[in-house]
């Protein structure tokens, strides 16, 4: 099975959101993202409130300051878990691929507006 890596720090580490959305769980590395900040969001859409149980999200966008770091998880996904994984994120986010701490690349999702 060819796969990707997949960074995540927020609701796609749950255990009820890889089953739902993957029908497993995911083992992962622990990792960062550095010069990227996190903030919330307040998630509208009710098929992904109640696959995660919260409202609010964490969300990403660069910031370009070598202070900031994202802690996360990495994943190996298949391409179609990866498209699984699109659907799950609402508009708010777009994937991209970026290069973590440890030199690994993988896709991540951030903000819309994120300009990195």
């Amino acid at each position: 099975m060819n796969t990707e890596k997949l960074f995540s720090y927020g609701t796609l580490r749950y255990e009820a959101v890889q089953l739902s959305n993957f029908g497993r769980k995911l083992h992962g590395i622990v990792d960062s993202l550095p010069e990227f900040g996190m903030s919330k969001i307040k998630i509208k859409d009710p098929n992904v409130i109640t696959t995660s149980g919260e409202e609010e999200h964490p969300i990403i966008t660069y910031t370009g300051k070598s202070t900031d770091s994202i802690e996360g998880m990495v994943f190996d996904v298949s391409i179609e878990e990866l498209k699984k994984a699109d659907s799950y994120e609402v508009a708010d986010y777009k994937r991209i691929k970026v290069k973590l701490a440890s030199g690994v690349f993988a896709w991540v999702y951030v903000h819309i507006g994120s300009t990195e």
